[in-house]
Order: structure tokens, then C-alpha cells, then sequence
């Protein structure tokens, strides 16, 4: 938004308004709601249901394509007579002080009251898929990291420390978590994601709206639904998946999120799946999420994506028929700003064109949830928290929204989401001494730490005479920090992308002269192009970037041992070039304590303990692939070529070692209804404090359906200190082997099945292994079943 003026008054209380029994804290939300709609004019009703991006520019280059042909002038003075739904990005559309910001914030929310009949202030959103998307704000490891991390718990406090700060400064709504599987690698937005597995996203993408909820905020679920499964991995491609795709691998996230962290918000997606867009489907946004689901909540439109029926999808003639279509699927509020639902909507439905009731259906919800906000309240105040005792003119450098306590937050979930791939000659940790070369174009970059949702990369980089507002080491840096004793020489070698080769001679030189090089090599993040990963960042092939393998190749021709640390937004084939490396650590975009973290793995400091959260491809074509594949997708006999990874899903080592011992047998058989409780004891076998992640992956061996090999059903990360063993307990319960049958319901099925205890996907990394006999009639499930397997952490045995 570009109403930032310098604050000149403390925001005034709202003026006195329309009153009336909906502003009676002592009646239901229901009654509140239903008195105030029905006091409304035409015009009124629908401007709850749009928001003003004000620092859209109708003119300029802004955030996305197509930006310019659907931002329309508006005249904020004039269209906030009528009143208004939502304020979008207030601080993620330009570098802001947080305090000012606020004091902005206020001030625009102080004239909307006053310009409205009723005096309701807008819901404002942000961004906050990596922390909250503001200048100063903290930024965290992306999604992809909280994946590898495998810990629930800590995203959850991640999460509610990001809710506390955007709450703190006057914000309602945060448009995260993204919980889109991800099913082709080549994918911009894949360093958005949590994974490739279904149930890690589900539990943790749960964990971050738990979290973001706690704090007040409004947590959006993206993109929904059917985003990632794009057409060759292009972005907006159309959507060909299955019906057992979307129900079995797709929508499970959204379904936990929805019924196990209670989301009050969800956003559709771009996608068109099998000709029909998101944006119009009712059988997805209404009969599925509402119906059968039961959300309450408010369904946003990705920004445009309304308009996009009309321009891009081409299913509607009108901005009236795109709004007609909109609502009747199920679609509240227009984001980022008016262009289908204000005069447009309007002239609709007084033509008869769009039916009333549809607006007020809408409308009802958009209500209700600033109703549950205070945002109906008589003694609302405009004032944020983070103001509260700070006169606006002095508010410049008041709000801390990276404190010591968030940067030691976002360094123990780089620490824990960084991924040891491979330690084959014992090289790491590195022992600190003698002359290490850190070669590489992301070794001196502080945007290699980030996302491209992050705000430096994000806006940021489109106001180059601003400072980043936040501090960001370098991996070098990093490094000369952590070994003072060390020598260490720098070379760039070449860009991330780009054709240039002429400073690989020269990084080449630096390496041999080394006693080993720490070769730093990965993505940049940007959109729509201006990046190797991010929004509209689609790769062609799973190559590393531009000249950097070339770099590689020469790194690894000089016989000194190289270290290989990937700063990426998803994972690159390193099929002939892995067996050279002396190690190989992956880090995927860990936010700005990223390079201590990373420095503390290669030191020792730090004992590694992610797990990838999608598997490392051996060659750069072998995609589209994940795990979860029939056995006719995976290597046979039938096809010359072998799709396997060259690290599986769930893989990643240790500084030390770790021996499983399996629990108490249990009965073989077990009826479709049934549960059971399975254990396994692991011990630290090594002279270091460490963490196993213990994953449960169910085989159906013959179903009625072609079936995943394996599939996760359950994980545990077990920290043990040197020596010392935990028990690790399952409560396993046959809903969740359930799938879609034949006749197109979710089933358990009777029959045989085995529980994989593992270190990762691949066969070869089984530790143990229940086998069950289900019994009894095959069941059919609904959204009711049991989503989630509870694990259960003992203490540290005591040593016999």
C-alpha cells in the first residue's frame, strides 16, 4: 500500500457511526452479523468483498505479470465511502520502518472508518510464507526447510512468533502456509512447499497454521487446489491430474489444516484441472471444503485469479460474468484489489445477472470473521500494540521485528534443516586448520539465504538504494568466523546463471592451492524469471543452474577434496559428480542465520539432523518423479531408463551413528477398524549428541488400486545425547492406510500389509519390519477418519 505519510497524530478513535444491535458484544455472532447486512446498501455489501492494493502501480513494472492490465485506478477517498473488505500488503509492497509503517497502517484504517457509513475498519493481509514479508522483519528458513527439519513443533513456534509480530503492528490475515505436494521437481515454487510427501506436508503445514492461528492471525492455506501438479512444471499450466491424485495425494494437506489447525481462510489456486479453473469450481470450493469438510471460514482469490477467468482461462465474457462465476463456486473476497466485485458486481446483480443472495452469502462470511477479529467491536481501538506509548511522530526505529529471540529462533531451524547427503571420506566436519577455498557464486551473496517470498528478495531487490533491513551473513563470512585459524580464500568462479566461464580458471587455481574447498553452489530466488527458483522460476531440466557444473567439474578436477553445500530452492542431479565429492551438505534457502548454521555443520558445532524432504535426482531428466510411485513407475525391466533417486526421500546423515532395536511383537492380526500400538527403541551407538528421524511407511502388497511402493505414515525426531536411547512409540490405526477404491471412495481394504520402520524411503534403509493381516469388511471413510498417527517421545532409558 503507498499511503505511508510521515506520521504526523496519534490515529483519532473511530467517529460515531451507524449503531445498532450488531455492535452488541452480548449477541451471537450469527444475530451481530445478520443485523448489520441487513442495514447495508447494494453497494455496501460489495465492497466488503474486495481489498485496495493501493501500491499497486497501474503504470510502472510491478510484483507480476499481467499486474498492470488488472490494476484499475482507484480513488481510495471515494471508494471508502462505501466501506471496505481488505487492505492488501500495507508493508510488503515497499521498504517501510516498521514503526512508521504502523502508524501508517493506523492512519489509513482511522480514514476508512470515517469515510464509512458503519465505521468497520478493513481486514489488512500480508505475506508470510518465510516470516512476515515486511522490511526489518525476520526472515525464516522457506517451507522447504521446515520440511527438512521434520519437526512440527518448533514451525508451530516459528509460526506464532510471525503472528505475533504482524498482529503487533495491525495486521489481521497472513497468506500462508503454501500446502501444495510437490509433484515435479522443475517447479518454480517448489522452495514453497514443504515436500513431496503428502503426510509431511499435512503435519507439518498443520504445525505453522496452529501456530500462526495462536497468535490471532488469520492463517490462508495455498494454493487449493492442484497448483503443483502442473503440465510440465510450468507455472499456471493446466492440471491433468486423477481423481485418485487429487484425493489421495493433493487434498489431504488442506483437509488437516482445515479440520486438525482450524484455518479460518483458504485461497484457491491458478490451476485449471481437466478444463475447469479453481476459481469457478463450486464442487471443489463448496462442496468439498464446505459441505463435506465443514469450513466456516472465508475463501480469498489469489491475486487476479478472478479477472484470470475472464482474461486467461477465458470462461467468462465479463468482469460481471467473472464475478457471477466466482461466487456462485464459492469465492468471498477479490484480492489484491476491486476489478470484478465492486460496480461491476453490483450492476450484475441489480440486472439480474449474479444473484443477491450469492453477494450475501459471501458477504455473511466476510462478516462473521470480522466479527470473531473485534473489528465490529463499539471500543475498538486502531492503535497496534507495537504503538502503544509511542507518539507517532517519534515512532520511526520503535518496532523491533527481528529481535534477538526470532534470529535464535530462525538459527536452531537452519541448524536442524540442513541435510548431510553424503560424508563418504570422513572429511567433515573440517578440522578448521591450514587454507580452505570457498569457491562458488553463492558463497558471498546474502540473498543465497533467501526465498524469493523473503522481503529482500522479494521487494527488496526493487529498491536497490535501500538497505535490507535485516543482517544476513554469508557463507564466507560464516566461515572466517568460524575457523579464525584457517586461512580462507574466496573465488566466485561464475554466476548463478549465465553463460560466462572465464573466472573458472581462476576459482580452479584457488582451489588447488587449498587443503580443501568448500564449493557453494545453488539457485537465486526471484519471480517470473529474474530468478532460478521461486514464482514463475520454472526450470527446464534438473541441470545445475547456468556455468556452476562446469564449475564443479573443474573444483573437482584439482584433486583437492571438495565439500559441496547447495543453497537451493529445490534439489539438482548430481548423478556423476557425487562419487568425486569429499561431501555434500544441502540447505534449501535457510533464512538469515542460515550461514552461521551452515558453518556449524561443516565445523562440527553443529551435529546435522535433516532429512530430505523430496529426493536428490541421479540425472537431469529423471523428473517428473517423487517417491510415491506404483512399481510400474519406478525401474523395471519395461523402460531403458531408471527414474530412481540418487538420494531417497527421508535420507540424511549423521556425525554420529545410531542402532534401532524393535519393540514388543504384536498381534498379527488386526481388524479395518482397528488400532494398535508399535515401538522401537533407538539408541546413539557414537561419541556425539545427535538426532534420528525414525519414519513409518505403510506397503500394501496387493490392493484393488495400484498403490505407492511405500508411503509415509508417520515420523519422530528423537534427540539422544552419546550413548544414550529412547523409546519411540506409534499408535498406529488402519485409517491411515485408507485410499480411493475402484468405485471412487475412500476404503481400508482387508488384506496383508507391512509397517517399514526406516532412516528414508528406499527399501535398503528398512531397520524393521510389522507385518499386520486386516481384518473383517472392507470400511468406507470420510473426512472423519483418523489423519494422524500420534508418536510419543519416552525418556532417556536408563542403562542397564
Amino acid at each position: 500500500m503507498a499511503i505511508h505519510p510521515a506520521p504526523q497524530a496519534r490515529p483519532a478513535d473511530p467517529p460515531p457511526a451507524a449503531d445498532g444491535p450488531w455492535r452488541d458484544p452480548s449477541l451471537s455472532p450469527e444475530e451481530r452479523v445478520a443485523d448489520l447486512a441487513s442495514r447495508m446498501t447494494l453497494e455496501e455489501k460489495a465492497a466488503q468483498l474486495y481489498g485496495i492494493w493501493v501500491g499497486a502501480d497501474a503504470e510502472g513494472d510491478g510484483v507480476a505479470p499481467h499486474q498492470n492490465d488488472m490494476v484499475d485506478p482507484v480513488d481510495f477517498e471515494d471508494l471508502t465511502t462505501r466501506g471496505l473488505g481488505q487492505l492488501t500488503r500495507p508493508f510488503g509492497s515497499a521498504p517501510v520502518d516498521p514503526g512508521v509503517g504502523a502508524v501508517s497502517l493506523a492512519t489509513a484504517q482511522a480514514r476508512i472508518v470515517a469515510a464509512g457509513r458503519f465505521g468497520i475498519p478493513a481486514l489488512a493481509h500480508e505475506e508470510c510464507l518465510a516470516g512476515f514479508t515486511a522490511w526489518g522483519a525476520t526472515a525464516y528458513p522457506v517451507p522447504l526447510a521446515w520440511g527438512a527439519a521434520w519437526d512440527p513443533g518448533l514451525v508451530t513456534e516459528m509460526a506464532r512468533r510471525i503472528g505475533d509480530d504482524m498482529r503487533s503492528v495491525g495486521v489481521h490475515q497472513g497468506l500462508a502456509p503454501v500446502l501444495d505436494v510437490v509433484r515435479d521437481l522443475r517447479w518454480g515454487r517448489v522452495e514453497e512447499t514443504i515436500g513431496e510427501d503428502p503426510y509431511l506436508v499435512a503435519t507439518i503445514g498443520t504445525a505453522y497454521v496452529r501456530g500462526l492461528e495462536s497468535a490471532g492471525i488469520v492463517a490462508t492455506l495455498k494454493h487449493f487446489a492442484g497448483y503443483s501438479a502442473s503440465a510440465g512444471a510450468r507455472n499456471l499450466s493446466p492440471v491433468r491430474a486423477g481423481a485418485r491424485e487429487m484425493a489421495d495425494v493433493i487434498l489431504p494437506p488442506f483437509e488437516m489444516a482445515v479440520r486438525e489447525g482450524g484455518a479460518r481462510s483458504v485461497m484457491h489456486s491458478y490451476a485449471e484441472i481437466d478444463g475447469v479453473p479453481a476459481a469457478a469450481d463450486p464442487s471443489l470450493l463448496t462442496g468439498l471444503l464446505r459441505d463435506t469438510w465443514g469450513f466456516t471460514g472465508t475463501v480469498v482469490a489469489d491475486y487476479f485469479g478472478i479477472g484470470f477467468l475472464e482474461t486467461l482461462h477465458k470462461v467468462a465474457g465479463s468482469r460481471g460474468d467473472a464475478a457471477r462465476l466466482a461466487l456462485t463456486a464459492g469465492v468471498d473476497v477479490e484480492l489484491p484489489t476491486v476489478r470484478s466485485y465492486g460496480d461491476e458486481l453490483v450492476a450484475a446483480v441489480r440486472d439480474g445477472r449474479v444473484a443477491e443472495e450469492l453477494l450475501d452469502r459471501a458477504l455473511h462470511r466476510v462478516l462473521l470473521q470480522k466479527c470473531a477479529l473485534g473489528l465490529l467491536d463499539r471500543d475498538l481501538s486502531l492503535l497496534p500494540v507495537a504503538l502503544d506509548g509511542v507518539e507517532p511522530s517519534h515512532a520511526r526505529g520503535t518496532v523491533d521485528l527481528d529481535p534477538p529471540r526470532n534470529r535464535a529462533l530462525a538459527r536452531l531451524l537452519a541448524e536442524r534443516s540442513c541435510v548431510l547427503l553424503a560424508n563418504p571420506g570422513g572429511v567433515l566436519p573440517l578440522s578448521g586448520t591450514g587454507r580452505i577455498a570457498v569457491v562458488g557464486p553463492r558463497a558471498d551473496d546474502p540473498l543465497a539465504m533467501l526465498g524469493c517470498y523473503s522481503f529482500p528478495s522479494h521487494v527488496g531487490v526493487q529498491h536497490p538504494a535501500s538497505p535490507m533491513g535485516i543482517e544476513v551473513l554469508t557463507l564466507l563470512e560464516s566461515l572466517r568466523e568460524e575457523f579464525p585459524g584457517a586461512g580462507v580464500d574466496h573465488a566466485r568462479g561464475c554466476e548463478v546463471d549465465g553463460a560466462d566461464t572465464s573466472g573458472i580458471a581462476a576459482a580452479a587455481a584457488t582451489a588447488a592451492a587449498a587443503d580443501v574447498c568448500v564449493a557453494v553452489l545453488g539457485d537465486r530466488a526471484g519471480l517470473f524469471g529474474r530468478g532460478t527458483s521461486g514464482e514463475g522460476c520454472d526450470a527446464a531440466d534438473l541441470a545445475l543452474p547456468g556455468r556452476q557444473g562446469e564449475l564443479l567439474d573443474a573444483l573437482l578436477a584439482t584433486g583437492t577434496p571438495v565439500v559441496l553445500v547447495l543453497l537451493t530452492g529445490r534439489t539438482y542431479a548430481l548423478g556423476g559428480r557425487a562419487a568425486r565429492l569429499a561431501g555434500c551438505v544441502q540447505a534449501f534457502f535457510p533464512g538469515e542465520e542460515g550461514g552461521p548454521a551452515l558453518a556449524g555443520v561443516l565445523s562440527g558445532r553443529v551435529n546435522p539432523s535433516g532429512r530430505l524432504p523430496l529426493g536428490v535426482p541421479e540425472g537431469p531428466g529423471g523428473q517428473p518423479w517423487t517417491y510415491l510411485q506404483p512399481p510400474l513407475g519406478r525401474a523395471n525391466g519395461v523402460s531403458n531408463l531408471d527414474p530412481s533417486p540418487l538420494y531417497p526421500f527421508g535420507h540424511g546423515l549423521s556425525y554420529t551413528s545410531f542402532a534401532w532395536e524393535p519393540g514388543p511383537d504384536v498381534p498379527a492380526e488386526l481388524s479395518t477398524d482397528g488400532e494398535r500400538d508399535l515401538e522401537i527403541t533407538v539408541r546413539n551407538t557414537g561419541d556425539r549428541d545427535g538426532a534420528e528421524v525414525v519414519q513409518l511407511y505403510a506397503h500394501d502388497p496387493v490392493a484393488q488400486t495400484t498403490r505407492p511402493e511405500v508411503r509415509l505414515i508417520a515420523y519422530a525426531r528423537v534427540p539422544l545425547a552419546a550413548g544414550e536411547a529412547r523409546r519411540v512409540g506409534f499408535r498406529f490405526h488402519a485409517d491411515l492406510v485408507s485410499f480411493t477404491g475402484t468405485a471412487g471412495r475412500r476404503i481400508v481394504e482387508p488384506g496383508d500389509l507391512e509397517l517399514r520402520f526406516a532412516t528414508s524411503s528406499d527399501a535398503a534403509d528398512v531397520k524393521h519390519t510389522v507385518r499386520l493381516r486386516l481384518t473383517g469388511p472392507e470400511r468406507t471413510v470420510d473426512h472423519g477418519r483418523r489423519m494422524v498417527c500420534v508418536t510419543s517421545v519416552g525418556p532417556p532409558l536408563v542403562q542397564e
